[in-house]
């Protein structure tokens, strides 16, 4: 890395702006960093001076950012976020065993979180971060080593292994199921369609499968299976959930298949890495982990 040294300030320096900045005023950044206002003044003006850029206008007493000041604070804030993270990560654990995960949230709470516990058992020396991504994003400005992706195999510029396909069933509360008394395909379209957002196609391609044409229905729509299912529990309408995700509640009876005709999703579920960081030793740990439980599963 061959950045010019004025262009790598101290943190020292950033830490001074960034709470100057945040604050809006150097007597209460002074108060939070325990220095004097001299010293935090100082410290703003040699950044300013390194950088050859004017980060506060001063009106008397106060200070108030430039416009370049203000997009240089937003920056430096997510620099020193990533800094403190990392910093925290190397102290909590000292041999570098931090894997920071992307999961889809009803995937990671019904399914991953209950099993994670024996991974932990099985490797001590490995801390996992968890982070909601609901579609695709840019492993190149995340700070993300893996990601569990739902969808076809087509993310690009990553690795991928698969992990297992998804059956998804009508699902509905027992009080909607006898209010109604479906019997066919056909009969579901009478009442309102729950589906993901991220799936707007899946009731048609349902409905397809039952030789039933336009499937569209009362379609209502949601962002996460949690939301879809509670709302299906609660009688708002009929749903197409994956059986996995939704076992507790087809057991207990909180839900049941409004009709028994089950789909199988084109799309599969897989983990999903940089090839950077494809020899990561906590990765390739719960990679080989992923495999074995999601290979049980199936």
């Amino acid at each position: 890395m061959n950045t010019p040294r004025r262009f790598l300030p101290s943190t020292s320096l950033l830490a001074a702006f960034e709470a100057a900045a945040r604050t809006g005023s150097v007597t209460m950044a002074a108060r939070e960093l325990s220095l004097t206002q001299s010293a935090v003044s100082r410290q703003i003006k040699l950044l300013e001076e390194q950088l050859e850029v004017e980060l506060f206008a001063r009106e008397r007493q106060s200070i108030r950012l430039t416009p370049a000041g203000a997009a240089y604070a937003r920056e430096i804030r997510e620099a020193l976020r990533k800094i403190s993270t990392a910093s925290f990560n190397l102290h909590a654990n000292p041999r570098g065993g931090t894997l920071n995960l992307a999961i889809l949230p009803t995937f990671g709470t019904r399914w991953l979180a209950p099993r994670l516990p024996k991974f932990l058992v099985q490797n001590p020396g490995i801390t996992i971060n968890l982070a909601t991504r609901l579609t695709y994003f840019d492993f190149r400005t995340e700070a993300l080593d893996a990601a569990i992706h739902f969808g076809p195999p087509d993310w690009p510029g990553v690795e991928m292994v698969l992990l297992r396909s998804e059956e998804v069933v009508p699902a509905c509360s027992p009080e909607l199921k006898k209010q109604y008394g479906f019997r066919s395909a056909r009969d579901l379209k009478e009442v309102p369609l729950l589906s993901i957002s991220t799936r707007p196609d899946a009731w048609n391609k349902w409905f397809s499968m039952q030789q039933v044409d336009d499937g569209s229905g009362q379609a209502m729509y949601f962002d996460q299976f949690a939301t879809v299912a509670q709302a299906a529990m609660v009688g708002v309408g009929v749903a197409l959930l994956p059986t996995f995700l939704i076992q507790e509640e087809l057991t207990s009876g909180k839900l049941v298949l409004a009709i028994d005709r089950s789909m199988e999703s084109a799309e599969r579920y897989y983990l999903v890495w940089p090839a950077e960081r494809s020899t990561h030793p906590p990765l390739r740990a719960f990679r080989d982990w992923l495999l074995a439980e999601s290979g049980a599963d199936r």
